[in-house]
């Protein structure tokens, strides 16, 4: 009796309109939930330096303007406004190093 397990739990799933009883690894039941993007968040893609910031807080901005300029991998990057907006915010400054997923620009 020592070594009983907890009964398995199976999850309905379907995929294709088919169902199908399965189990769900830790993993995927801890998962984070999905985020879709926001336009008006400007991240790094990549791990790099700051080469330049061409715009500055409170300016206005067209989509395709380049906002700031990321070198990764001995390439320079340039990071354009995905949208027309206000810069709200530049959180580094020219010779930073960011980490990829670090929070560059917000737009208004």
């Amino acid at each position: 009796m020592e070594n009983e397990q907890p009964p398995k739990e199976y999850h309905l799933f379907n995929f294709e309109e088919v169902p199908y009883q399965t189990l769900f690894t830790k993993k995927f039941q801890n998962r984070k939930p999905y985020v879709p993007p926001d336009p008006r968040k400007i991240i790094a893609f990549i791990p790099g330096q700051i080469l330049e910031i061409v715009v500055k807080e409170k300016k206005h901005v067209k989509k395709g303007e380049p906002l700031l300029i990321l070198q990764a991998m001995k390439m320079d990057n340039v990071l354009i406004a995905p949208i027309d907006g206000l810069i709200k915010k530049i959180y580094v400054k020219q010779g930073d190093q960011v980490v990829k997923s670090q929070l560059l620009v917000e737009l208004k």
